[in-house]
């Protein structure tokens, strides 16, 4: 009997232990429960309101997380490593800057890698530059990558997939979004497809009767519009003038496209010599419309390109405020140019009339 009693004992005793380690698995269960799950929504330790951190490509979860780690964002890559495994996003981790901002969470970081949402750069093409300054953007932005640098007008063209298409007015003014790293021909790929689009669809819902026989022709009206004047309601006006120029076979006589022929000859000032200076873009000395577009037309002027004002004026000169006094005549023109380009002040005009 005092066997069986010693032995029942030992199985007492033993059985005590077993119950305590499995309370003990348990409460240290709970308790890493209770940190993973406070963990996961817990906020990263960001030094800045903001701050940027790169995923170099090929990273995978553990290193994503040991670097996270040694960076002070997190304080136990196990647990990220586990809440990686969960979400299922090992394999889909994506390369790329983010932006992390106080508040988010390494769900939510997760979330957003995964997701790809990339800081994302900037960089606005401006109504009326020259293709040479889209090219001085792009090489002069820091997150652009330069792959076309040394290249002239034809080869990046060619690049582009449009060999002998010059490349003037053929990008969409707008401002774009794109990752670090983008390439300058992606960036240039995404604004001619854009401009494309957009000419396109203009071109279907044009005025009827108009005096241009294709969108280019469009296009090239568009950017001598758009370097006329930077006021709104004056460029559906200015659109009218040309288009009844090139309707009665008058020269278009337009600044801003000599300008563009004489290219770096050009310093600032036009002189009357240069207006006699015979080029493709001198529309003083030829007839219609110059080979070319001269910049890069906005939607607004494209629209007035293809939807011009009524009415009869055939002339137009600078006031010097930006704004531009409109005459049907030579003769009132010529009174015109004497007030406003010569400083006479004693000549009387017609109250200007407004259109919108």
């Amino acid at each position: 009997m005092s066997g069986g009693s010693q032995a029942g004992r030992q199985q007492g005793i033993l059985s005590g232990v077993l119950v305590v380690f499995v309370l003990l698995a348990l409460a240290a269960t709970a308790i890493v429960l209770g940190m993973y799950l406070r963990f996961q929504d817990s906020m990263l330790n960001l030094p800045d309101t903001e701050t940027v951190y790169t995923i170099a490509p090929g990273t995978s979860l553990n290193q994503l997380a040991h670097d996270l780690d040694r960076r002070g964002i997190i304080a136990h890559p196990r647990l990220f490593i586990l809440l990686g495994r969960e979400l299922n996003v090992a394999r889909h981790l994506k390369a790329g800057e983010y932006t992390l901002v106080q508040g988010m969470t390494p769900r939510s970081l997760l979330e957003t890698v995964v997701e790809g949402k990339v800081l994302q750069y900037r960089l606005t093409l401006v109504e009326g530059r020259t293709f040479r300054e889209v090219m001085q953007n792009l090489e002069a932005h820091p997150a652009i990558r330069q792959t076309l640098a040394g290249l002239d007008d034809g080869e990046v063209m060619n690049r582009l997939g449009h060999p002998g298409i010059h490349p003037e007015g053929r990008f969409l003014p707008d401002t774009y979004h794109f990752p670090r790293g983008t390439t300058d021909l992606e960036f240039l790929a995404r604004a001619y497809t854009a401009m494309t689009t957009v000419l396109e669809r203009e071109w279907k819902q044009r005025e009827a009767g108009l005096p241009l026989a294709s969108p280019e022709e469009a296009l090239i009206l568009a950017s001598i519009v758009e370097k006329e004047t930077g006021l709104a309601a004056e460029r559906a006006r200015i659109a009218g003038v040309f288009i009844r120029r090139l309707q009665k076979g008058m020269k278009l006589q337009t600044d801003p496209t000599v300008i563009y022929g004489l290219g770096k000859a050009y310093d600032g000032n036009l002189r009357k010599r240069d207006l006699l200076k015979d080029t493709p873009y001198n529309t003083y000395t030829r007839d219609g419309l110059p080979p070319t577009p001269i910049a890069m037309p906005g939607l607004d002027a494209i629209r007035a390109a293809l939807h011009p004002a009524d009415g009869d004026d055939l002339y137009f000169v600078a006031m010097g405020d930006g704004s531009h006094y409109f005459s049907g005549t030579l003769q009132e023109h010529n009174l015109a140019v004497q007030k406003f380009q010569l400083g006479r002040t004693d000549i009387r005009l017609p109250a200007q009339e407004t259109r919108p």
